[in-house]
Parts: structure tokens; sequence; C-alpha cells
């Protein structure tokens, strides 16, 4: 036990060294352990807790203690000691039956069997007649994600009396997709450079990993993908392959696998070959070995992730093959491995005549069933592009031979990118209780991904991430809690946006109900006022051209159209929106019969989606009895006004908010009114060319003209 002891030592007084140098910056995100202020709670707490008692010495098990330690005793503002033995009631006692004679002893190997390799039980009970807490699983992993859900239980002041927990993950790849470049820039990243500092690797681990590494781990997050989907081949030779192993080592203690992006063209680019024609036996070949250096290297390594014939990216496509044939090379290389590969349905071509939306499906459609058993084909939530709202992809429930992984995406491409707060799990929320009818009422996105609905065992989500060498990680404060709701819902899609939102802010800022309940009223609020002050009502993919900053109504005659603002909303002196119905692309025929019938009448379409499946008049009258042209011009308005709101509530924090912090984020909220601003102001101004109608009642009128808004081009907007 004295060399156990003597591990973690430094490492605590590490992180007391580094957290004294520093405000309260937000670093820590969600795993700030100061003491508790609520007095009651605390003195129950020091009372139940007398000791922590980890039995086993693998790495993990090692980091699960190591949490358990530094959570506690900041927590309870007291040192609670580790001991080898149970001498008295009150010790936190976590481990496997393998590692732990004492949750062995516990008789429990039924419930275990329920939560399956990565999932946990947290009991109150009984051991050698003494009151303890049992962290219990069948693997290390599942011990460490045990400790964390205690330590959240604490961190959010709940009874810890009477526990009987039990947890085990709904999908089983749950994944960060990180949009890296090797030169450290990242496409549509908002909070600094990358993470992964090629050049001191693989010599120097910075602490950053291992943080980053603890905070993906608290959240259940197993997977992560160090390069972009753009991919680069040179991170799979044998130079770069050195510095992956140094990031997979780690990682592994906190349960975290490392994938890479595999460029399709690699045996051209990196193998010398003259073709990588998914089937031909040299290709195949190389593939096959390729796959075997890097698992010499990491054992442990998860797969690929596969961007092909989408946005110029090579493919199976350029030798005639479809994405079955190239997905079924990688997948037969990595197999013998028990690796996976996630082929990305995030396919168009400007050069085909239909409608961008629906693409996808007429791609991977006719593909059902013709996959290897370890491809999962991965679908973003709506079929265009991460628009601020859309309606779920109609692949979802029409592969039901196939495993199909979700995408979302963390980093707020289309959201006001670093400076907007816009939490996103009620859009994910939205998006995975959406019913797809695929095997009638209640055949939601949500079970085509957890796998439930169609029994398929492999299972994954997946989130383009907002990290960043940013001192808060994500550029925003508020943009941890979208890294964090990601990796709640892969963990378990059906949980709430509400809760994870109350649980993110009691972790993060304060466990007082006044800031709690502001806190919570501002995100549950804020996605709803993004899409209101950029694309209400079903617009979408007006914004900037490139860097995708700011409003772009009026973007068109670009070397493609469907990269242009035009060929989405139509906007005529007739109306405006994408008639996707049976009288324009006939997209809706794409979603089962309940949701085609909805999605075919503006009627009963939701207004939300109103737009997007509708070319209507601008006197077209919506739920409200107003005109479209009103009604559009209102929720500009809206959205504008709850930013305002934002403000209001959030000043009204100061003083129960630490300064830094507070400072931080009422700044970017008044960016945020701005560009709010902005967002209505162009947006309408360019509209009202085609309605010729005087803004409504209630709406600011603009102060600078059309050809002002139209003439601003943000410059070095970073992420492009």
């Amino acid at each position: 036990m004295r060399n156990k002891f003597a591990f973690i030592l430094p490492f605590l007084l590490l992180l007391l060294v580094t957290n004294s140098l520093y405000a309260e910056d937000g670093y820590r995100l969600w795993l700030r352990y100061d003491q508790l202020n609520d007095a009651a709670r605390l003195k129950d707490y020091r009372k139940a807790i007398s000791g922590i008692l980890v039995d086993g010495d693998s790495p993990t098990l090692l980091a699960a203690e190591k949490e358990l330690k530094m959570g506690l005793d900041g927590l309870l503002g007291k040192a609670v000691p580790l001991t080898e033995k149970l001498t008295r009631k009150g010790a936190i006692v976590a481990g496997t039956p393998e590692s732990s004679p004492l949750i062995r002893s516990l008789n429990i190997n039924d419930k275990l069997q329920e939560v399956g390799e990565e999932g946990y039980l947290i009991l109150s009970t009984t051991i050698n007649g003494k009151k303890v807490t049992a962290i219990a699983a069948n693997t290390a992993v599942g011990v460490l994600y045990g400790s964390f859900h205690f330590l959240r239980l604490l961190q959010t002041t709940q009874d810890i009396s009477r526990l009987s927990i039990s947890s085990s993950p709904k999908t089983e790849h749950r994944v960060l997709n990180h949009w890296d470049n090797l030169d450290r820039t990242v496409e549509r990243g908002y909070a600094g450079f990358s993470l992964w500092d090629w050049h001191k690797l693989p010599d120097y681990i910075d602490q950053r990993y291992i943080d980053y590494a603890r905070a993906n781990a608290s959240i259940g997050i197993n997977g992560t993908v160090l390069t972009n989907v753009n991919a680069n081949a040179l991170v799979l030779t044998e130079e770069y392959l050195i510095k992956v192993k140094a990031l997979a080592d780690a990682f592994r203690p906190y349960g975290l696998k490392v994938y890479l992006t595999a460029r399709f063209s690699a045996p051209i680019e990196i193998g010398g070959l003259k073709t990588a024609d998914p089937v031909d036996p040299q290709v195949q070949q190389w593939w096959k070995d390729k796959a075997s250096e890097i698992y010499s290297h990491i054992p442990d390594f998860g797969g690929f992730l596969v961007k092909a014939d989408s946005e110029g990216q090579p493919g199976p496509h350029n030798y005639k093959r479809t994405h079955a044939e190239g997905a079924n090379m990688l997948a037969d290389a990595v197999a013998p491995h028990k690796g996976i590969v996630m082929w990305r349905a995030f396919v168009y071509s400007h050069e085909a005549p239909d409608d961008r939306a629906k693409q996808a499906y007429n791609e991977f459609k006719p593909l059902d069933g013709k996959f290897r058993d370890n491809v999962l084909v991965q679908v973003k939530n709506g079929a265009i592009d991460f628009q601020p709202r859309e309606p779920f992809h109609p692949l979802f429930g029409a592969m039901p031979e196939t495993p199909l992984m979700m995408e979302f995406q963390i980093t707020q491409e289309y959201l006001g990118q670093g400076t907007h707060l816009a939490y996103l799990a009620p859009m994910w929320e939205e998006v995975l209780d959406a019913d797809t009818y695929a095997k009638g009422k209640g055949s939601t996105v949500a079970k085509v991904v957890d796998g439930s609905l169609d029994n398929h065992s492999l299972s994954a989500m997946a989130g383009v991430a907002n990290i960043g060498t940013d001192r808060n990680w994500t550029g925003h404060q508020f943009g941890q809690a979208n890294w964090y709701a990601f990796g709640r819902l892969a963990w378990n899609p059906y949980l709430s946006s509400e809760e994870i939102a109350e649980e993110w802010i009691k972790m993060t800022f304060s466990n007082k109900e006044e800031v709690v309940s502001a806190i919570k009223t501002m995100m549950l609020n804020s996605h709803e006022a993004v899409v209101n002050y950029m694309t209400p009502l079903g617009l979408h993919h007006i914004m900037g051209w490139s860097h995708h900053y700011g409003p772009g109504a009026w973007i068109k005659d670009k070397h493609r159209a469907d990269w242009t603002s035009v060929y989405y909303h139509k906007a005529d002196e007739n109306g405006v929106g994408f008639d996707r119905t049976k009288t324009g692309s006939n997209a809706v025929a794409q979603y089962f019969p309940p949701v085609e019938e909805e999605f075919s009448n503006p009627e009963k379409t939701p207004e939300k989606y109103l737009l997007w499946f509708h070319h209507l008049p601008w006197d077209y009258k919506v739920e409200s009895g107003r005109t479209l042209w009103d009604e559009l011009a209102l929720r500009y308005q809206s959205g504008v006004d709850t930013v305002r709101q934002m403000q209001r509530t959030w000043d009204a924090l100061e003083g129960k908010v630490d300064p830094e912090r507070f400072r931080h984020v009422k700044t970017f909220l008044e960016i945020q009114e701005k560009d709010a601003e902005w967002w209505r102001d162009a947006t309408l101004l360019y509209f009202q060319t085609f309605s010729k109608r005087p803004l409504p009642e209630g709406v600011e009128k603009p102060t600078k003209s059309l050809d002002y808004f139209m003439k601003l081009d943000p410059k070095f907007v970073p992420g492009i």
C-alpha cells in the first residue's frame, strides 16, 4: 500500500500547486471539488464517509482511487484517509469481484451481470457488520465510472444514505471526433489550437492530456478520434504512430481509446501504390499490414473514422465502387484486432441535380445489409449540415440491417461559434425523441442509435468536439455544458436536457437554488433564441460564406449552388422556403408514411420545420393568425429579446458567481446581443426586398442599410 500512497501524493501536490496559480477560469470544468457550502449536507457527508478502500492496483483502479481521494478531500474540506482494511463504518469500498474480496463478499454477481462491461452499482450496504458505500463493477473502468458518479452525487448534494444505483451505457462506443489537423489548427474549432502537440510528442505528456481523459471518463466518453475527417495520411506513418501511442498510453487508465481518420488514398500517398481501389488485392493487403502496424503500437486501438467521396475527399467512387466496398475493405483490415470502422454518410455532390437533403439517403439506403458486422454508418442528426435546427435525418430507421451511429456537432459552427451561449442538449433531445415510425409508433431515433429498435449489438454516438487550448477548454464557459451534455446523452440518450443542465450547473457554478434556477432558465431558452435570430420557421443554411459566421442570406453565384444560401431559402416575390413535397424535390418521401404525411401538409408540419419543407406565400397565415412575413420578423425580434433577457438574468448573478467567469460570460452575452441584432437586421432587410412589406409593430427598425450588411466581410474568422 505504501507504493500506492507514494504514487498518489505527487499528483495531489501538483494539483494543489496548479490550481493555486490560476483564478476560477473554468479549467477544472465540472470537476470542481471545492468544499460544499451546504452546511447541513456537508455535516451529513462528513459523518457518513470515513475512508476510501479501493482494492486492486491496475492503472484504472489507481485512477479511481486518486479521483475519490481528491474529490472527497476537496468536497468535504478535510482529508479522507485511504485504507487497506475495513476497520470502521462509513468507508467507500470500490472494486471488482476479481480485485476485491469485500466486493466479492456482497454476492451481487447477478446484478453485476446486468450492467455489463462498463456499468456499475453504487450501493448502501453492510460488509462485516459495518455500513459502507460500495462502488462495484465487472471491470476497472466500470469502477472508475461509478466513482465519478458517486462524486457527482456529492457535488449536486444528493442524499447518499440509502443508495441503490445501477447504471450502464446505452451505446457501446461514445466518441469525440476532433477535427484537428497535424499543424494544430482545428477545422471549425473556436477554442484555440489543437490539444495535441505533435512536435513535443511522444516525449512530453502535457497535464492537459490527463485532465482531458479525466473529464471524458467522468461522463462516460470512451473514445477519441484524434484527427480531422478531412484526413492527412501522414498520421498513419510510423513517425506519427509513435506519437499516437504516447497519447493512447496516457488515456488508457481512463478507459479512453484512440481512433484515427483514414484517408482513402493513403496507399498511394504514403504506400507507394498506384491505386487505392478497394477491391485491388494489393490495396487490401496494404491496409491489413497498416492495421497490424498500428495495433503493434496500440493494442487497444479503436479503429478508423472515414470521410470519403464528400467535399473533395477521395473515396471508392473514384474507382466506381460503393461505400460498402470501401468500408468493408477497412473493416476486414481491423476485424482481426476487434477494431471498428465508422463510415460517414455525409455525402453529396454539386453535380447531382437532386436536392442535397436527399443525397445521403439515396446513396446509402440501397446499401443496407451490405456492410461488414464491424462497420457503423455515421449519420448527422439532420440531412443538410448541423444547422441550428433540422428535422431528423431520414436515414434513421431506413437501414434496419445496418448499425447507424449518431453524429452531433458539439462545436458551434452554425450556432455563433465560440461567442454565443447556445445549450445544445434541447436540440439533441428533440432529434433523439423524434419518431421515425420505422416499426410503428415509438420507433424513436434514440432506439435506432442505441440498437434496440433493430437488435444491433454494435451501437455508437459521435460528437464533433469543441475543445482547444483555451484555458477554459471550449472558448465560451457555457460551451463546456455541450461537451458535458454530449457525454451524458451518449451514455443514456433518454436523459432530459433539463436534468443534464441542472447537474452541470451545480457541478460547475453553484448548488444555490437561486443560481441554479436562473442559469437553467438561460440555458434551456438559449437554443430556441439562437434559432429565432438566425433561422426561424425552418429556414436553413443562410449564414456567411465559407467562415459561416454571421448572416448571408444573399450568398449566390458560387462555384457550387449547394454551398449558397439562395439554393435553400428560394425567396422571391411569391414567398420563401424550400418545397420538399411532391410538388418540389419530394424529400418527404424518404420518411415513413406517418412522418411523410405530417411534413407534406403545411397545416400539419410543425412550424419549427415549416420553411424546411414548404415554399409559402408571404401572406400565408400561421398558427398565431399572423402572416408568414410578420411571424418571421417577430421571431427574429424574439431571438434578440431573449438574449437581452439572458443578459438581465446573468447581471443579477453578480456576486453569486466568481468574478472572472462572471465577466467572461457577461462580455460574451454583449457580443451575442450585437450578433443577434446583426442577424435580425441583415436578414429581414434582405427578405424585405422580396416581401415588399413593412416590418410589423414590435420589431426594431434597422439602423444600417442592406448594402452595408452585404459588404461586411469578417476577416480571419477562426476554424475555417
